[in-house]
């Protein structure tokens, strides 16, 4: 049982932030601008030029449009944790820092191993779009002469690629050369690049429209409406779409070469997801409006559609567009890819040499080669398809951790709270305002809490003001601190609590209403009772957190309506994870169980967090909730230690 116990304190332990959050190897270089473009550059790359046709054609019809709109939503409430995490912890890990410093090792490295995932997938299927724009322009020339003198890899295989695509391959170690110079020269080269794209976006939404058969969205039309798949095939296809809004994440991975990261991050972050929402509904419109649905071509979409209403002349202009736009996107994620491995290494749960940063281009250098290797490999091999199926419920797991670990932050106690907080404000009870004139400050007056040095201010009645103190951060509201069960849980351990039950309710909910569509329209007794429970059960877990008090004294952007927008975010994310098919879950087990054996074989024991309470000794043993860093443990000084009421065990500390 102590083996256990024991294990598991070490898988769940906390990742503890060094005191200057602004310290890195890295080159802190970027600002608002640079980052805005960044994040908008790797959204509308992937999600315009690679994503729109599959979606159109194979998924949603017409209704791609509110697919994108959903994705978007609930994108947006995925960034804003994003930002509020990003603000805080201006490091390169992103989600894996965020879930690490909040929830426990184990997790951290869990949504780490999945970005890195998610940015290799990123990477090669970018690049299979781009071969696929480039063979678009020659007519097929490309993938005909590769059959002809390499010949085929596969023929109606779902995963493996039907030729060797050396174009993509080739694309793919040029953008990861390019990110080897360093961030600034890689950020030139997007925003560059990004600025050229939009202009051809504005061209293809203008010309679009003005070859717009609005009898495409008609269902009296015969060409299916604007809900050929059904509404389901619109929530499949929303799922899907959120391959096109990985980008925002990659502005959070930007964080630790960004100048000033706790304004940059939240701004790039909004501005980047509005102006990419808007793009994202305004092209697939003119793109549905152009030509029925079921004659997209998945892999250069809107060259193809141009070229069918006869505008041969806008198929160049918009293939030259798709290639700068997908170029952004696969600089994007070549960006994201080896700073993600880079974190953590950096912590000891990837092999230590791929935290090593050049000296002169200030970049994880050996991820980059590594890493590059493995994307151009997937991108000479598997098919586009697959690979952003595959990539979606990756991202989807991440963002769903993100949003539960925005919520246990925000009601951790302070002694489990590693960052810097506002100090306590004090405000009277009395309903006027207190008239300071006649305000008398003695000996006697109590002292701040906040500062013994300084008096409280009582006012004319003798009453001391009203103050929400920090030590209330975590605890039961004070009118409901009696409440049966949940006044025997710690601190911070009730919310914890609350928020996993919350979200395995959610998922249940989610599978009934997704699987069980059928028996809901038909109201099917125990169908109805099932959603009628889950989401009960759901009202009842979230009530539980809002009934304790909330930490709002973080010194960095904070999102508003905790825990609702988180929550929201939650029940979105784990509606799309289920919307995707089987088999892709299958392929994210895999994965992670890949992952996992790594983690015990090597992680667990080379993490830094590991070294730290090795180093201790003995000081393993305290069993306070104080987590301490190691520059204040070694500022304690004899007096202090005084003062400490006696321990049974206190000769393990005299060794």
């Amino acid at each position: 049982m102590d083996f256990i116990k024991r294990q598991l304190s070490r898988i769940t332990r906390v990742k503890t932030i060094p005191e200057d959050l602004h310290e890195t190897s890295l080159r802190r270089c970027l600002n608002t601008f640079d980052i805005t473009l960044l994040g908008i550059g790797h959204m509308i790359g992937a999600g315009i030029y690679v994503l729109t046709g599959t979606v159109v054609r194979e998924k949603a019809g017409p209704s791609a449009v509110l697919s994108f709109l959903f994705a978007g939503t609930a994108a947006l409430l995925s960034a804003l944790c994003y930002a509020e995490f990003g603000a805080r912890i201006p490091k390169a890990g992103s989600a894996y820092s965020y879930t690490y410093v909040t929830i426990g090792e184990i997790w951290g490295f869990l949504i780490g191993w999945n970005i890195i995932l998610e940015h290799m997938i990123g990477a090669a299927s970018v690049a299979r779009a781009w071969s696929g724009a480039m063979d678009a322009i020659f007519n097929q020339a490309i993938r005909n002469g590769t059959i002809e003198h390499i010949g085929r890899l596969s023929q109606d295989n779902e995963w493996i690629s039907e030729y060797p695509d050396m174009v993509a391959m080739g694309i793919t170690l040029i953008a990861f050369l390019i990110i080897g110079f360093g961030a600034k020269i890689s950020v030139n080269f997007n925003s560059v690049f990004t600025i050229l794209n939009a202009l051809v976006l504005a061209f293809i939404i203008i010309i679009g429209f003005t070859f717009a058969d609005p009898s495409l969205w008609s269902s009296s039309s015969g060409h299916g409406g604007f809900f050929p798949f059904g509404f389901s095939g619109t929530l499949s296809g929303a799922a899907t779409c959120f391959f096109a809004y990985i980008g925002f994440e990659g502005i959070a991975i930007a964080s630790e070469e960004a100048r000033d990261p706790e304004k940059s991050i939240p701004r790039a972050t909004v501005l980047s997801l509005l102006t990419v929402t808007t793009l994202y509904l305004l092209v697939t419109a003119a793109l549905t409006l152009m030509i029925p649905y079921y004659e997209t071509n998945t892999s250069a979409a809107f060259p193809f559609a141009f070229d069918e209403v006869g505008a041969h002349w806008a198929k160049y202009i918009v293939a030259v567009g798709t290639l700068l736009g997908i170029s952004t996107s696969l600089l994007g994620s070549a960006f994201s890819l080896p700073r993600s491995v880079y974190a953590m290494a950096e912590d000891g749960l990837l092999f230590g040499f791929f935290s090593f940063v050049h000296s002169k281009t200030q970049t994880p250098i050996y991820a980059v080669i590594v890493f590059g290797a493995l994307s151009a490999l997937m991108a000479l091999l598997f098919e586009i398809t697959t690979l952003v199926e595959f990539m979606s419920i990756g991202t989807l797991f991440g963002y769903t951790i993100v949003a539960a670990s925005i919520i246990i932050l925000r009601y951790q106690p302070v002694s489990k709270c590693q960052f810097k907080l506002r100090a306590e404000e004090t405000q009277t009870e009395a309903a006027e305002p207190v008239d300071t004139s006649v305000v008398n400050v003695s000996e006697t007056t109590p002292l701040s809490k906040s500062d013994p040095s300084t008096p409280v201010k009582t006012d004319k009645s003798g009453l001391l003001p009203k103050s929400k103190s920090h030590d209330d951060f975590g605890r039961l509201r004070q009118n409901l601190r009696e409440v049966p069960i949940l006044r025997r849980f710690e601190p911070g351990d009730g919310v914890k609590s609350a928020v996993v039950l919350m979200g395995l309710f959610m998922v249940g909910l989610m599978l009934v209403v997704i699987e069980g569509a059928e028996y809901l329209r038909t109201a099917t007794w125990w169908a109805v009772l099932l959603v009628i429970v889950f989401s009960l059960l759901i009202v009842i877990f979230y009530l539980v957190i809002v009934a304790h008090e909330k930490n709002d004294a973080f010194l960095t952007f904070q999102i508003p309506f905790v825990p609702l927008i988180p929550a929201l975010s939650m029940l979105i994310n784990i509606a799309l994870m289920l919307s995707l098919t089987y088999l892709t879950w299958l392929r994210l087990v895999i994965w992670i169980t890949v992952g996992l054996l790594l983690y015990f074989v090597y992680g667990i024991h080379y993490s830094r967090e590991n070294k730290k309470i090795q180093g201790y000794g003995p000081m393993v043993e305290y069993k306070g909730d104080a987590a301490l860093p190691e520059s204040t443990m070694s500022g304690m000084t004899e007096e202090v230690k005084e003062l400490q009421p006696p321990r049974k065990d206190e000769g393990l500390y005299q060794q």
